[in-house]
């Protein structure tokens, strides 16, 4: 790998002199220049980007801390900021925090030790700690920690779509699983089913969870059968729960979506892939990822910010493994 030095021997000049055309610092003659970006070319130079924001007292570092990169839903949301972050030049450092506190500290901590100008987290530890008065900007992704600058879906209006829609397609018994009692978004959407299945006239069932993981939710799943064997109706905390829960129903015979309704939430790309594909509620995963990156670039560059917590809606996608309905319900 090529050095400063070796750009300087091959140009004919200083490393005082190549640092300066890198930095944009100082007076070069243009013949100079043009032989230090010959010699940068030639040797496939690429600078040290810690060491030049030092130098220049920025960088074009961003930190994104995701809770969990095997949920299929965490890795759109960071295409989604990192498409928008490089049309502006800037670079991210990523950390996966494992739903873990201490873990998630030290990457925050990781990420300032590395100068990074900004950071934009979907971290599950955020409502323990208040962010406020942080030494760099920071957004919270599909989080709301209040007082702080975030964009996330409308989880409540989604818990409710999602109790709707599993009602107007004829369950009688539904079983709703709340999620784990930290994630906020998952509060929000248990919160809006509850309400809605609450004020209508059919019998439910509440069931306890405390991950998204599908180790766990494979569990959960024959747990739910052979406490609720006559349910009708499944609301799952998200999709990676409902898919185990798909894959225990199909296991001991139930027929989806008539006999039993499956209703998932975020949307995942595998979610449309399963047999029978999933219906579920859809969160705009990578456009949230692109307007939390938007937020950050403004608090970064200390522009005008109209609206610092930014709610996206909630759609209802219709796959198999809920009944049809007519325009007329």
């Amino acid at each position: 790998m090529a050095t400063i030095r070796d750009v300087a021997k091959v140009a004919g000049v200083s490393v005082a002199t190549v640092s300066r055309v890198l930095n944009e610092t100082g007076y070069v003659h243009e013949n100079t220049r043009k032989r230090v970006l010959e010699a940068i070319e030639q040797l496939d130079y690429s600078p040290n980007e810690v060491a030049r924001s030092l130098f220049k007292g920025e960088s074009r570092w961003i930190g994104l801390l995701l809770p969990d990169i095997t949920n299929p839903f965490f890795p759109q949301l960071a295409r989604g900021v990192e498409d928008e972050l490089q049309k502006h030049g800037f670079h991210l450092i990523f950390g996966n925090s494992d739903e873990n506190a201490e873990k998630e500290l030290h990457y925050i901590n990781t990420f300032i030790q590395n100068h990074v100008m900004g950071i934009i987290m979907a971290a599950n530890q955020s409502g323990k700690t208040d962010y406020r008065g942080f030494p760099i900007p920071m957004v919270f992704l599909d989080r709301t920690p209040d007082g702080n600058p975030s964009v996330y879906a409308d989880g409540v209006e989604g818990g409710r779509i999602a109790a709707r829609e599993i009602i107007r397609r004829g369950s009688k018994r539904v079983t709703l699983l709340k999620g784990p009692e930290h994630i906020r978004p998952a509060q929000d959407r248990f919160r809006g089913a509850l309400e809605e299945l609450s004020n209508s006239h059919v019998d439910f069932y509440v069931m306890n969870t405390h991950s998204f993981s599908f180790q766990d939710a494979t569990q959960w799943a024959a747990e739910l059968f052979a406490k609720y064997a006559d349910t009708d109706g499944i609301i799952a905390s998200n999709d990676v729960v409902a898919t185990a829960i798909l894959h225990e129903a199909l296991r001991l015979g139930k027929r989806i979506p008539d006999e039993l309704q499956i209703i998932g939430f975020d949307d995942i790309p595998q979610s449309g892939l399963l047999f029978p594909p999933l219906s579920t509620i859809r969160q705009p995963a990578y456009d949230m990822g692109k307007e939390a990156a938007r937020l950050l670039l403004k608090l970064i560059k200390k522009e005008k910010i109209d609206q610092r917590n930014v709610q996206m809606p909630v759609t209802f996608v219709e796959r198999l493994t809920t009944r049809k309905v007519d325009a007329r319900g």
